[in-house]
C-alpha cells in the first residue's frame, strides 16, 4: 500500500470516528433532554387547562396505577366514557373493576375494552377506531409519565383531528432524580428514548406525506 493510500485511509477513519463521536454526543444530550422533560408530578385537576373535561379517557395498559387513575377520572366526571386499550384476552370489565377494588356495577356502563393492541402503535390505532365509532372529539390520555411523549405522537398520527389531553401517571419505581445512578430507571429511559427517536422519524415521514 502506498503512503498516499495509507494517508487517505487514515483521514477517512479519523473523519468516521469524529462523526461517530459527534453522533454519540448528540444522542446523549438528547437523552438528558428527554429525561428532564418527563413529568415529575400528576396534573393539577384544579388547573382549567390540565383539568378540563374531555369526551373520553383512554388508559394504555402496561404499568401500575394507570387503570386506577383512569377510573378515578371517570368517577370524577372528567369524561363520559373510559376506553382501556391493550387488555388481555378473557379479561372483562367486571374483572377489571374488581381488581381495582370497585363495585362491578359502579361504572360498568361507561367502560369499553380493547383487546387487539400489543404495542403503543397498536394502542393508537385501536383507540382511534373506538373514538371514530363513538363520534368523540377530545381524549384524555392516561399512561406512565415516561411513556407519554411517544404515546401522544402515535395517537396524533392515528387520529390527527382529535384533541389530546395528557394525564401522565407518575410511576413510583422510576427514580427521575439522578436517574443515571439507578440502573433500572436508566435502562428504562434509554429504551424509551430510543423508541421515541424512531417514532419521531415515522412522524417526520407522516408529516411529509400529509403535505
Amino acid at each position: 500500500m502506498t503512503r498516499s493510500r495509507r494517508g487517505t485511509l487514515a483521514r477517512l477513519a479519523g473523519r468516521t470516528l469524529a462523526g461517530l463521536l459527534l453522533l454519540a454526543a448528540v444522542w446523549g444530550l438528547g437523552l438528558f433532554w428527554f429525561a428532564a422533560g418527563v413529568p415529575r408530578h400528576a396534573p393539577d385537576l384544579n388547573d382549567p387547562v390540565a383539568g378540563r373535561a374531555t369526551d373520553a379517557i383512554v388508559v394504555l395498559t402496561g404499568g401500575s396505577n394507570r387503570l386506577a387513575v383512569g377510573l378515578e377520572l371517570l368517577a370524577a366526571g372528567r369524561a363520559r366514557k373510559l376506553f382501556v386499550s391493550g387488555v388481555y384476552d378473557g379479561v372483562d370489565v367486571q374483572e377489571l373493576l374488581k381488581l381495582s377494588r370497585r363495585a362491578p356495577t359502579e361504572m360498568e356502563c361507561c367502560i369499553a375494552l380493547g383487546y387487539s393492541a400489543d404495542s403503543t402503535i397498536g394502542n393508537a390505532y385501536e383507540t382511534a377506531d373506538w373514538m371514530r365509532d363513538q363520534g368523540f372529539r377530545s381524549l384524555r390520555v392516561v399512561t406512565a409519565n415516561y411513556h407519554m411523549r411517544r404515546s401522544l405522537l402515535e395517537l396524533a398520527m392515528a387520529m390527527p383531528d382529535i384533541e389530546l389531553v395528557p394525564h401522565p401517571v407518575v410511576a413510583p419505581t422510576v427514580h427521575l432524580a439522578d436517574w443515571w445512578l439507578w440502573p433500572g430507571t436508566a435502562n428504562l429511559l434509554v429504551n424509551e428514548y430510543n423508541k421515541l427517536l424512531m417514532t419521531y422519524g415515522r412522524y417526520g415521514l407522516y408529516r411529509a406525506v400529509e403535505r
